[in-house]
């Protein structure tokens, strides 16, 4: 049996977690029961110092991809072609994972034919993956903020792209009437942070929330494995 992390609290901690650049947007909330808290939201410099946090995250879902094709030459993975078709146009915002070649090699070369964001992205995605084995994916997940918001608008993707002011205001709505004391979250004022990065961390956090209380939905119903064992799969 494992060490316990720390003192035996009276509430569990979940989390929803998004790149900012190069760092990283934590929001979280104390679970006890029904009793649901947003605390203010906080950036990190690095995904190791989100994962060893103390208290311990119980559940936390982040925004990056976990489990990789070995290869170009493979399917895309399953996951990422069934959330597309369910997001309709905001599907655009799931790109294809880099591969475990990519990972391994801790690059990309032009062989990789990574799109341009993939390539900006490219170094919290090694972040994430040196940090992931089986056993973290008992705690910790994939998610989507797109495939968040799909959850809390009622199954319905939504209008707006997130860099619109229309489409800040349609999320932004949407947590607030949703979520009690999310502005601790959306509402905080953090350096070099935009407010659509607070937006997809409490979207997230709400994920949390769910796979903390077993409720969660994960996409495809039956997972697939990488070749290092890592469950491909959003969880929302």
């Amino acid at each position: 049996m494992s060490p316990q992390r720390g003192p035996v609290l009276p509430y569990k901690i979940v989390a929803g977690v998004t790149p900012v650049r190069h760092k990283w947007l934590v929001a979280s909330a104390k679970m006890a029961g029904s009793t649901f808290a947003p605390e203010e939201a906080n950036l990190y410099d690095s995904f190791r110092e989100v994962v060893d946090m103390r208290p311990a995250l119980s559940a936390l879902v982040v925004n990056a991809p976990i489990g990789y094709r070995s290869t170009r030459q493979e399917p895309q993975r399953q996951c990422d072609v069934e959330v597309r078709a369910m997001l309709g146009r905001r599907g655009v915002t799931i790109r294809r994972s880099p591969t475990r070649g990519v990972i391994s090699r801790g690059k990309a070369l032009p062989s990789d034919h990574l799109d341009a964001v993939t390539l900006t992205l490219l170094p919290v995605v090694l972040e994430v993956a040196s940090e992931m084995s089986s056993y973290r994916q008992r705690t910790t997940y994939e998610g989507s903020p797109e495939l968040s918001f799909y959850f809390l608008n009622g199954a319905v993707p939504l209008r707006w792209s997130k860099l619109r002011e229309e489409g800040r205001q349609e999320r932004r709505q949407l947590l607030l009437a949703k979520v009690p004391g999310i502005e601790r979250i959306i509402d905080v004022s953090i350096r070099g942070v935009s407010s659509h990065h607070l937006l997809d961390a409490g979207a997230l956090l709400m994920s949390a929330r769910r796979a903390q209380s077993h409720a969660a939905k994960r996409v495809p119903l039956h997972p697939e494995w990488d070749s290092e064992g890592l469950r491909m799969e959003y969880v929302y």
